[in-house]
């Protein structure tokens, strides 16, 4: 059962739901607090094309104690508060517990010596990757897959991690297939039903593994899922009407860390945080227009209107004329939260905010749902479901008649060869059974592949 069921909003007053700001803020250690009322950078960094490998991880751990040590100098040139390092690991580093352990020491080396030498406070984020969706994985929830992404998380806490978050995969067999057909009730079978049982499962392990190393568990992301949405929307590979409904049902499925106990920063490339924020009232972190790096979104501005942390995405670490580009990022980011931060200690927040949502939400349906307001209306209708099922099905029937009288309302862009689709997703939900045992039954039999083994999420 989750620690926590949400049946109401920590944000009824639109005007306290705004970035750096958060009901339920989260304090480290070192004293740095997130949602405090300062918004901070979140740095988001990979490796350059190469192999990791036993022989190659003295290169592996030189890189990443160039690209931190190149961000702190940076950090401090610019009279930096604090900062994140989200360290998201590649497949090697989880399958290899060892080596990503490793990773997390030589970040928290060099954090550690600016902090003493130069009083920069900062926070490790750890990010194994979820390596569950090789097919070689036995199950969900046992086996050596699973069995190595925990040893990560423990390994790294005790190595010096502060946060525990994780980018899960569990639903994503049948999503893939949802995004490449635009089948909603595929999606919300997703979503709603497979990643939710998923989080619960994999987040009530992650609180006991912060709990029993003093770190603190913060957040999961839909990014394998609404984000692919996203791109391929981006691409005109699926209409752009889909991805938004997609990405608020995705916020049902977000939720469910911190019902089992996450306390935040909801994890930087789930732009459905916004949702997981006007439910909990923790903090989130976001990304916009420095998420470039790795994908176009139509989100650049409106994306930090609630952020806590403002992050990129992630960034090699490759040679650009300004310097090494995780360098060059975290100046971008700086920047950014050094105006956002000015804008709140003038009493101009929520002008800002405005600005940054108005600039993005008339042009696509993916960034009108993002607007702090349409955020809230829809939130306070997601939480009259009693069940994952239901609050996914309620997420997609609201966003859709939202997103219905926009149109109507000339207040966001849609291509006239998208319209049809509004009627389309409505009708498909319609459909859904409203017994979820017989929704899940008409699912597995539908849907039963080499990919979707329904045995491994013991249904």
């Amino acid at each position: 059962m989750p620690i926590q069921k949400y049946d109401r909003l920590a944000y009824e007053n639109l005007n306290e739901f705004v970035f750096g700001q958060s009901k339920k803020p989260v304090t480290l250690k070192n004293g740095m607090v997130i949602g405090g009322g300062q918004i901070y950078p979140e740095l988001n960094f990979t490796m350059p094309t190469m192999l990791i490998t036993q022989e190659s991880m003295p290169e592996v751990l030189r890189q990443y104690k160039e690209i931190v040590e190149g961000a702190c100098k940076r950090a401090v040139e610019l009279y930096s508060q604090g900062f994140v390092a989200e360290v998201e690991l590649l497949p090697p580093t989880t399958y290899h517990p060892e080596w990503g352990i490793d990773i997390i020491k030589t970040v928290k080396e060099v954090l550690n010596n600016y902090e003493q030498k130069h009083g920069l406070k900062s926070a490790i984020r750890l990010t194994p990757v979820d390596i569950r969706e090789d097919k070689k994985s036995p199950h969900m929830w046992h086996g050596s897959h699973w069995e190595a992404i925990l040893k990560t998380f423990e390994g790294g806490a005790r190595a010096g991690a502060d946060f525990l978050a994780i980018e899960s995969i569990g639903g994503k067999d049948i999503h893939d297939e949802a995004n490449m057909y635009c089948e909603i009730g595929k999606s919300i079978f997703a979503l709603g039903v497979l990643g939710t049982k998923d989080m619960s499962k994999l987040w009530s392990e992650i609180v006991k593994i912060a709990e029993n190393t003093g770190t603190i568990a913060s957040g999961d992301t839909a990014c394998g899922f609404a984000n692919t949405a996203m791109v391929l929307a981006d691409r005109g590979m699926v209409p752009k009407l889909y991805a938004a409904v997609d990405r608020v049902i995705s916020g049902v499925r977000s939720l469910v860390a911190i019902e089992e106990g996450a306390k935040g920063p909801h994890k930087d490339c789930g732009y459905e945080g916004v949702y997981v924020k006007a439910i909990t009232g923790t903090p989130i972190s976001m990304e916009g227009k420095t998420s470039a790096c790795a994908h176009l979104s139509p989100v650049g501005n409106i994306a930090a209107c609630v952020a806590d942390l403002w992050s990129n995405e992630s960034v090699q670490n490759i040679k650009l004329l300004g310097g090494m580009a995780p360098t060059v990022y975290y100046e971008q980011l700086e920047y950014d939260c050094r105006l956002m931060n000015q804008a709140a200690k003038s009493g101009n927040a929520i002008m800002m905010r405005n600005w940054l949502a108005d600039s993005d939400s008339a042009l696509d349906p993916q960034a009108y749902v993002l607007r702090p307001d349409v955020v809230i209306d829809i939130s306070r209708e997601i939480i009259k479901g009693d069940t994952y099922l239901k609050r996914s099905i309620i997420a997609a029937k609201i966003t859709i008649d939202r997103l219905r009288k926009a149109i109507d309302n000339n207040e966001v862009r849609v291509d006239a060869r998208e319209l049809s689709w509004i009627d389309v997703m409505d009708a498909k939900i319609d459909k859904i059974p409203d017994d979820e045992e017989q929704f899940i039954k008409e699912m597995v039999e539908e849907n039963e592949s080499e990919k979707f083994v329904s045995s491994k999420y013991d249904l």
